[in-house]
């Protein structure tokens, strides 16, 4: 025997059929709060990797790069190029201070610092007088830099593979490669590439 399945429908009186709850006020404020949450956690995230790996902002501590740089400026480093780029003579990069640092220059330790790459890998360098010579060439310093070069002469120096030497645009009174050596790669976190403060010096460095 088999049920017979009837093809009529029941009707509903809507008056007795459930309402629909709306969301209380504490509902919706504890989903906006949810909401907002995430928003932050993905907004701190993006900035953290922003940081670590695209560019980060550095505070100007001492007169060593007057007067392209002065004391209170804010530069903007890329990082990326120097993780996905060329390092060239001539540019401003930022990199960790060699251990050396206090010692050879009986100065205060400091995490990071800020010089111009004189010397790529394999250069010949040396000065005469305030006159830097590159591969038997003189050195076109064609920024802006205060001499005389100081009391520090650039020794004759072959720059090692996978390092760089560093000068101060403020030659007389920077404590740079003349003073603790060259800087390996691996130490550089990137290139100096926008004056972000003051705003009246705003622009490409």
């Amino acid at each position: 025997m088999t049920d017979d399945v009837s093809g009529a429908t029941t009707s509903i009186d809507p008056a007795s059929a459930p309402a629909a709850t709306a969301p209380t006020t504490a509902s919706r404020r504890r989903r906006q709060i949810g909401e907002w949450s995430a928003i932050l956690v993905v907004a701190l995230l993006l900035a953290f990797l922003f940081r670590a790996y695209v560019a980060q902002t550095f505070y100007i501590p001492s007169d060593s790069m007057n007067p392209n740089l002065i004391v209170g400026d804010r530069i903007l480093v890329s990082k990326l190029s120097v993780e996905f780029g060329t390092i060239h003579r001539g540019d401003i990069v930022v990199f960790r201070a060699p251990s050396n640092l206090v010692d050879a220059c009986g100065t205060t330790p400091e995490t990071y610092l800020v010089k111009r790459v004189i010397g790529l890998p394999g250069d010949h360098l040396y000065s005469q007088g305030n006159t830097i010579y590159v591969n038997g060439h003189v050195l076109d310093q064609s920024w802006a830099h205060i001499e005389p070069l100081g009391s520090r002469a650039i020794t004759p120096t072959v720059v090692p593979q996978n390092r760089y030497f560093m000068l101060g645009d403020n030659e007389p009174i920077s404590c740079d490669s003349r003073y603790w050596g060259t800087v390996p790669r691996s130490a550089i976190t990137g290139k100096a590439v926008f004056l972000i403060w003051p705003l009246n010096r705003l622009g490409f460095l």
